[in-house]
């Protein structure tokens, strides 16, 4: 442990700040909500900061009408606590696979003037780790002039490329406070239940399994207790994957890349988890270009990434980061696994999606939404799941391709989404 005195308050780090700098803010799990709070607090000497980051998690607000000649919310993921601010004047979105973000700083394509994350404590030879989220954070710590790091006996020390040596870092602070937490095992709505029993129909013994977030990978990994010799490399893990791992269902033995280990970019979930993975050598919380690369996904066997959407249109294009023009999330990691699942030998690229909204509105639709964006293509579309059932996609052409997916939609919306698709193709005229 570092001596009382190498510790430095939050506002005498983040004086190191300067107008016109470009900050980086570690994301999820780790974000170091209380320096975050801190820097916003100093909006009358800062000009023109831009805040860069993925998921953030934890109770902040960058709306406040103070900040706006301050900070400027550049998001390469949007998440809840910054949704406001990315779709605002004061805010932007860059659309980027999450397996590229690496390149951004590596490449100085956005070159960081100043990293904010949250580390493990300092063990008897100085390291620190990155805990919960290596992913985008390993390639900021390399390439940011100065590093401030908020040092919580909370945070668990993980295992993979999260590893930093304290003379790595410019200013340390010590803040001991709960993680954020996010629980994805409340009680589940039917469909979800219906749908994550149709998905887990979908998994193979052997299978190396990607999970997206939401209470549908969650209900998948209730559904697998039967299975053998799972494997897991994935960009996020929540509480699902832990009695998994207990009961000897994920082993990772039949895995090509990191046999025997769990792989992750980053991890959101209670406080079980983070204790779970705490000085974990079964764990590996890897840097993001390196889980999420095509290249490395696709050795693994019968690869199956289970991912959702916002809407589908009949002909497979899935939107899943926007609400018409709206910003809603971002593309992250969807398209890095939808794709290396289909390379990988027996693979299956899966997504899964409530037939409707809670408005009742069908999520199957003749066309997107104006200005939604299409993050998996209609070339990169195979498996898709709703509560009424599982088509593949993959071959088909465009008429059935739409047939398809009209019988998996809401029964209440299936009239109208085939006098649509009649009505595209001309068919009432036969």
């Amino acid at each position: 442990m570092l001596k009382k005195q190498e510790y430095v308050s939050h506002s005498e780090a983040l004086a190191c700040v300067e107008s016109g700098n470009r900050v980086f803010i570690h994301g999820s799990a780790a974000t170091p909500v209380k320096m975050v709070k801190t820097l916003l607090s100093m909006h009358d000497r800062l000009r023109d900061v831009e805040l860069v980051s993925i998921t953030n998690l934890g109770d902040l607000d960058f709306t406040q009408p103070e900040f706006r000649k301050s900070f400027y919310f550049n998001s390469l993921f949007v998440s809840a606590n910054t949704r406001a601010v990315v779709n605002s004047p004061a805010g932007d979105y860059v659309p980027i696979f999450l397996s590229q973000i690496p390149q951004l700083f590596r490449k100085h394509i956005l070159p960081i003037d100043v990293a904010l994350i949250q580390v493990s404590t300092p063990d008897i030879h100085g390291y620190c780790t990155l805990g919960t989220s290596v992913d985008i954070a390993r390639a900021a710590v390399e390439t940011a002039r100065t590093i401030i790091a908020q040092v919580n006996p909370k945070m668990p020390r993980t295992h993979g490329d999260g590893f930093l040596h304290k003379d790595k870092i410019h200013y340390m602070v010590w803040e001991e406070s709960e993680l954020p937490e996010v629980d994805y095992s409340t009680k589940a709505s039917p469909a979800i239940v219906a749908i994550g029993k149709n998905v887990a129909s979908l998994i193979e013994d052997g299978a190396t399994l990607q999970m997206g977030i939401g209470s549908i990978p969650d209900q998948v990994l209730q559904n697998l207790f039967n299975h053998k010799n799972l494997g897991i490399h994935t960009e996020m893990l929540s509480d699902g994957i832990i009695p998994l791992l207990e009961k000897g269902v994920i082993t990772n033995h039949l895995k090509k890349l990191n046999s025997g280990r769990t792989v992750t970019g980053f991890m959101a979930g209670t406080r079980r988890l983070y204790d779970f993975v705490h000085d974990n050598p079964q764990i590996r919380v890897m840097d993001i270009a390196y889980v999420n690369d095509t290249s490395i996904i696709r050795q693994n066997p019968k690869v199956t990434a289970i991912n959702s959407a916002i809407e589908i249109d009949l002909t497979g294009q899935v939107c899943a980061d926007s609400i018409g023009t709206y910003q809603y999330s971002g593309i992250g990691g969807q398209m890095d696994f939808m794709r290396g699942a289909s390379l990988s030998e027996d693979g299956k690229p899966i997504i899964a999606l409530p037939s409707v909204t809670s408005k009742n509105t069908s999520r199957i639709v003749p066309y997107l939404k104006e200005g939604a964006g299409v993050v998996t293509t209609r070339g990169h579309i195979h498996w898709v799941v709703t509560e009424y059932g599982i088509v593949n996609l993959f071959g088909k052409s465009l008429k059935q391709r739409g047939k398809a997916l009209i019988s998996i939609a809401h029964p209440d919306h299936r009239e109208a989404l085939e006098r649509a698709f009649n009505q595209r193709y001309k068919l009432e005229d036969r």
